[in-house]
């Protein structure tokens, strides 16, 4: 494909990525701060997605340097609407519940994806070349990252004091900690990417009543990864 856009000499070449690919990078041991994570870190991958993600990423970034094409990375996290994959996330919270929880620090609302994919082909001219992490804007500030890792409730509740409250109505579970936060700073500022969904946005609308995401999600719906069936549902474990 990049080989295509050269030849067609195309204006703006958007390549989607994932946070995935940093894998290991975002493992922190007992104790330590929570990762906060930016397109400085350096990638870990952990499986054979994320290798060749990284090695595609790396190929964009070639053909921008050796012929000129206006590339974006965009390194997207969470936005799939399927149970998480985690055995033990499934049992302890509904889908619903660990979504919303992602939208702390590693989930997206895929309307706002959309908007900044729209946005990167318009800016990659300019741009030239870079890695985007598009993630919810996270309620968090570097400085909670230490105490991230061992008590989330206690930031939570003081970054979004009316979190637990609501989660009270909807009978829902805050996380014990997190070990990462996705930092969208970068694809605010130079792409003018404006994300609408983040945690506070999606637990009020729950709370009033509504899905906490936008219809866009049950238009695209639920794509298989696999043609065959899991004793673990979709997931290959």
């Amino acid at each position: 494909m990049l080989q295509a856009a050269v030849a067609a000499r195309v204006r703006a070449f958007v390549f989607t990525s994932t946070t995935s690919t940093f894998g290991a990078a975002m493992n922190p041991g007992p104790g330590d701060p929570a990762v906060w994570v930016t397109e400085a870190l350096a990638p870990v991958p952990k499986n054979i997605y994320g290798v060749t993600k990284v090695a595609a990423e790396s190929l964009c970034e070639l053909f921008h340097r050796r012929d000129g094409l206006a590339c974006l990375v965009l390194k997207t996290s969470r936005f799939f609407p399927e149970p998480d994959d985690d055995p033990a996330v499934r049992a302890r919270f509904p889908a619903a519940n660990a979504q919303a929880n992602e939208f702390l620090n590693r989930r997206v609302e895929i309307e706002d994806l959309v908007a900044a994919h729209l946005l990167a082909a318009g800016r990659a001219p300019d741009l030239g070349f870079g890695r985007y992490i598009v993630s919810a804007t996270s309620p968090f500030e570097p400085a909670d990252a230490a105490q991230l890792n061992r008590d989330a409730g206690a930031v939570i509740d003081q970054r979004v004091p009316e979190a637990r409250d609501l989660y009270a109505t909807l009978g829902w579970t805050l996380p014990d900690r997190l070990d990462r936060v996705y930092d969208n700073a970068a694809a605010r500022r130079d792409l003018g990417w404006s994300p609408r969904w983040d945690f506070a946005a999606v637990v009020r609308d729950v709370a009033a009543g509504g899905r906490g995401r936008s219809g866009l999600v049950d238009a695209i719906g639920i794509k298989g990864y696999h043609g065959d069936r899991y004793a673990d549902g979709i997931y290959p474990v």
